[in-house]
């Protein structure tokens, strides 16, 4: 509830890639996809984006592209992959930050200013968002915000790090199930594969 009774909205943020895309290997880093003919939607990632509406959260991509910052890709490139995957999925909206560590910006994650921008425009009550990542600067952001959080367990950085997730999942369509039934949804803890891992914020 706002100001004099106002309900607020709820959403589940989404960082981009290795969440609802693939990225690509270069010499044993994995990085964001070269443009939007090379960019690969993970499967689970329209349905859970459908899941997760249905249940009355807005979905949200929040995403770092610092190679915009760094020469790497055109401001064009990176925005034609974004449309693409806000087209694709369907989702609600899109907020980047295109800066690098040294430019010091309030956007860039782990600095929470993408969720507190899309805050401001869908009004939305933080305490009842959810932020799905797979590198803990996603983790801290949410947590800088008091989102609850999940962490996407791929092969970037591990698990072994603070602050804590919320939630492990294998992937964003595993993080939308549990999301709902943590919502009241009725989903069976049993309809999750059995490599998902709970964690609870230290």
């Amino acid at each position: 509830m706002g100001v004099g009774g106002e309900m607020k909205n709820r959403a589940v943020f989404l960082d981009r890639d290795g969440v609802l895309n693939a990225t690509v290997n270069v010499a044993g880093v994995d990085c964001p996809p070269p443009d939007a003919r090379a960019l690969v939607l993970f499967p689970s990632a329209e349905e859970a984006v459908q899941r997760l509406r249905q249940a009355g959260f807005l979905c949200i991509c929040v995403t770092n592209q610092p190679d915009i910052a760094r020469g790497k890709r055109s401001t064009k490139n990176v925005m034609t992959m974004n449309e693409r995957v806000f087209m694709e999925l369907g989702l609600d909206d899109l907020f980047m930050c295109p800066h690098d560590t040294p430019d010091n910006c309030n956007c860039r994650k782990p600095k929470p200013g993408l969720l507190i921008a899309a805050a401001d425009k869908w009004n939305l009550d933080l305490s009842e968002c959810w932020m799905i990542g797979d590198r803990k600067t996603d983790i801290a952001a949410g947590h800088a915000v008091g989102c609850r959080t999940i962490f996407i367990n791929n092969s970037h950085a591990g698990i072994a790090f603070e602050p804590n997730p919320d939630f492990i999942c294998m992937d964003v369509g595993e993080a939308s199930l549990y999301i709902i039934a943590g919502d009241g949804g009725g989903i069976q803890q049993q309809t999750l594969s059995n490599s998902y891992l709970f964690r609870t914020r230290s």
